[in-house]
């Protein structure tokens, strides 16, 4: 691809301008603050859009840092560009309210859609974030970002498996997260809905558990009320006898013979053993303690055995007395059978609670899913490392190669690691870009995107350098320019000093002046 025409309408501090570049270097020289970094931008506006940010940003984003402030409805260019032996035109209006996008073939006519993908297929790879990290390069900010290795990762991953860069790596990994994410919150509800519905079992079950002992309590009671008028009714018919039970009942010791003879041993004894006159005071006291003791047991025994069936007697009021006995039976018969049914009901639900202990089949196939998940996860992980590897080896080489240009064969080699953590290799010693001097560090980060451009471009894109160097000796610009002129299509090189254009002078190396 090569840009052959700027067409800047309203954009920043430009106004009505129009640049025509060339092939090879384009030297667009300017003072400070004269619009070069504006051109740098609106290049990639064109390419990429402009999108305004949301909220507090809004104030401070790039749409806003170039909107015109006179005519803001004139924020627009076009920009003429040749790619695939085809001339286009891309045209966009930036302004919020009249925005508007256009590209066609100049040679033909044809229409094409932005919005359908059909610019996207002429830049291939190059996405805005790999564009700003490869081939465009701002000010003082050679260092390429995180987005590039991801990006790398990406393509190797996908170039590998499939044969091309279609897939997105970190979209599929970041499915898959999503996906794990799904089936843990699914996990997480059923069991709050089996928690809740555990909660509800179990309050059921005290309830009927609660019945039960209401209605075993109920039986009960009404069998001893059974029991006491199929005893008693006939003494209850007599007006005449109106006692529950004899005083004494016949057949019955008040005090028990083996008592008495315990008492006769105990008073011989003292006779035998106690001297006179003492032994008759011990055995007249004894003998009133036996008084005693009888008097009370016969007492005790009289009102024990009134107690039962003058308690259950009383608890029966005289309205429950004229309630038939064959009432009472149905009565008893409706409370077991309630009682069987509530028993039923509340083995069920015991059994309920058992089958909710245990982890049913939806549980096990969501733990079969999530499994799955995972592995995809590794695997992808895995192969993407692999292929990372072999994709690095490949670019390594490249790197090594242009480094060596770019130093004068100071460095032949340098290497790249996770992460896009770099080393040159030296005299048999690893030397990491954090120990180089800022002007070796700048050539390493700009071999490292050229060779990724490289990596992603079908159609080499045009190097657009704003400033870049800066921290340049007057040797490795050279080596730099050199190498940029022999192996670049198109390099569009914006500057405030007169350093590039004397060293391309010195290099003969053929260039275009633009004056900002």
């Amino acid at each position: 691809m090569k840009i052959l025409d700027l067409k800047i309408r309203n954009f920043g501090k430009l106004e009505d301008r129009q640049i025509r570049l060339s092939e090879g270097i384009n030297l667009v020289y300017g003072e400070n603050e004269s619009g070069k970094s504006t051109v740098h931008t609106f290049i990639r506006a064109m390419f990429f859009g402009l999108e305004r940010a949301r909220g507090r940003a809004a104030a401070y984003d790039t749409y806003s840092l170039y909107e015109p402030w006179e005519n803001p409805g004139q924020y627009s260019g076009a920009v003429r560009f040749a790619c695939g032996g085809r001339t286009f035109v891309l045209d966009r209006n930036f302004d919020r309210y009249s925005r508007k996008t256009e590209l066609f073939c100049e040679d033909d006519g044809e229409e094409l859609s932005v919005g359908d993908g059909d610019l996207q297929m002429l830049l291939g790879e190059f996405s805005e974030g790999v564009y700003c990290n490869t081939v465009s390069v701002g000010q003082l900010n050679a260092r390429p970002g995180e987005a590039l290795a991801v990006a790398l990762r990406n393509y190797a991953t996908n170039y590998y498996a499939s044969g091309g860069g279609d897939l997105d790596l970190d979209a599929a990994l970041l499915r898959l997260k999503e996906r794990r994410k799904e089936i843990d919150r699914q996990i997480k509800e059923d069991f709050r809905k089996k928690q809740a519905d555990r909660e509800r079992v179990e309050q059921e079950a005290s309830y009927i558990w609660r019945e039960m002992h209401r209605l075993q309590t109920e039986s009960d009671n009404l069998k001893e009320r059974i029991a006491y008028r199929r005893a008693h009714q006939p003494q209850r018919e007599e007006p005449e006898n109106n006692r529950v039970i004899d005083e004494l009942r016949p057949g019955k010791w008040r005090i028990h013979p083996l008592e008495i003879l315990v008492f006769v041993i105990v008073v011989v004894l003292v006779f035998m053993f106690i001297q006179r006159p003492w032994n008759y005071l011990v055995a007249i006291v004894l003998a009133l303690l036996c008084l005693i003791y009888t008097w009370n047991r016969l007492k005790v025994s009289k009102k024990q055995e009134k107690s039962e069936p003058e308690k259950l007697l009383e608890e029966i009021t005289p309205e429950e007395e004229k309630i038939p006995l064959e009432k009472l039976y149905w009565e008893l018969e409706r409370s077991e059978e309630e009682l069987g049914e509530k028993q039923v009901q509340y083995n069920n639900l015991r059994e309920q609670l058992e089958e909710m202990d245990e982890m049913g089949e939806e549980f096990w196939e969501q733990e079969r899913q999530r499994e799955a998940v995972d592995l995809a996860m590794d695997k992808i992980d895995e192969l993407s490392l692999k292929l990372q590897k072999q994709m690095e080896q490949k670019m390594n080489d490249l790197l090594s190669e242009m480094i060596s240009e770019l130093t004068g064969g100071k460095y032949t080699r340098l290497v790249i690691g996770d992460g896009l953590k770099m080393c040159l290799i030296r005299d048999g010693r690893r030397i990491p870009v954090e120990y180089l001097s800022r002007g070796t560090a700048e050539q390493v980060y700009l071999a490292l995107r050229m060779v990724s451009a490289r990596v992603f471009q079908e159609e080499e894109l045009p190097v657009l350098l704003d400033d870049t160097f800066a921290y340049y000796d007057d040797v490795r610009l050279k080596n730099t320019l050199r190498w940029l002129g022999s192996n670049k299509n198109q390099v569009i090189l914006f500057t405030c000093q007169n350093r590039e254009e004397e060293a391309l002078k010195a290099l003969g190396v053929k260039y275009q002046k633009i004056k900002i």
